[in-house]
């Protein structure tokens, strides 16, 4: 008998927990929350806990970055966070975890914390449930491993696609799935479009308790980054780690 959550399914329904979704937002302007309310998935996301942006209340930002392979802009990043004294989350590939072994030490070292972006960067709602759980373990062990970091809190869905089932089994896995309430297309590497770009393109959609999305491949985030923070502070905001976000809020 097919079950979820210890409930028993019909086809139908096992079928429909299984439906994918492509995370998308309404973005924020003039300091506006950005909105899921038009996405089809709130409530999914509701029901497992998953967080895309923290208090709307409080004029706080969560920095997060996803890598997935190196660059060579992730030590200038590094260089950033640590001169304006910014908390960051690096959500991480089984890829960049086998390659980029010191460069997990330093963001360990420097206070940031490490989040699990699977380690083959698969579409997780064209997986069983038990490769779910060995692509999340593996990134898991291997980053204890080199690190000493031995708690994974945080996963961010590889691609953005995620499904009612997908996000059960990594919370039953102790996971918050964390997406995003500011982004943009920052991950083609051969579609920068410079540094004024990509400052403009996040300070237009800075809002309280933003969540950000930047991808550390990118030329543009790594020359603007200090940029932006100052810029945030300027307009009174304050960045704190994805351990201080209060789920569900």
């Amino acid at each position: 008998m097919l079950t979820l959550w210890g409930l028993p399914l019909t086809a139908a329904d096992a079928s429909a927990a299984d439906s994918p979704f492509h995370f998308g937002f309404k973005k924020s302007r003039n300091g506006q929350p950005a909105s899921i309310d038009q996405e089809g998935f709130k409530d999914i996301l509701a029901r497992h806990g998953a967080v895309f942006t923290g208090d709307k209340n409080e004029k706080v930002l969560y920095l997060t970055f996803d890598n997935g392979y190196e660059n060579g802009y992730t030590p200038p990043i590094l260089d950033v966070l640590k001169e304006k004294k910014v908390p960051a989350a690096f959500f991480v590939t089984g890829h960049y975890v086998n390659d980029q072994q010191e460069l997990l030490k330093r963001m360990v070292r420097e206070g940031h914390i490490i989040g699990n972006h699977s380690w083959s960067h698969p579409d997780m709602t064209q997986v069983p449930d038990g490769k779910i759980r060995e692509e999340l373990a593996r990134v898991k062990q291997r980053v204890a491993e080199i690190t000493g970091q031995r708690e994974m809190k945080y996963l961010r869905p590889p691609r953005g696609i995620f499904s009612d089932r997908t996000l059960g089994v990594s919370k039953a896995e102790g996971y918050t799935n964390v997406f995003w309430s500011i982004a943009y297309m920052d991950w083609d590497t051969k579609k920068q479009k410079g540094a004024d770009y990509a400052y403009r393109s996040v300070t237009a959609q800075l809002h309280p308790g933003a969540v950000i999305l930047l991808h550390s491949v990118s030329r543009d985030n790594a020359e603007a980054l200090g940029r932006i923070i100052d810029e945030a502070r300027r307009q009174g905001y304050e960045f704190k780690s994805l351990d201080d976000l209060k789920i569900g809020s």
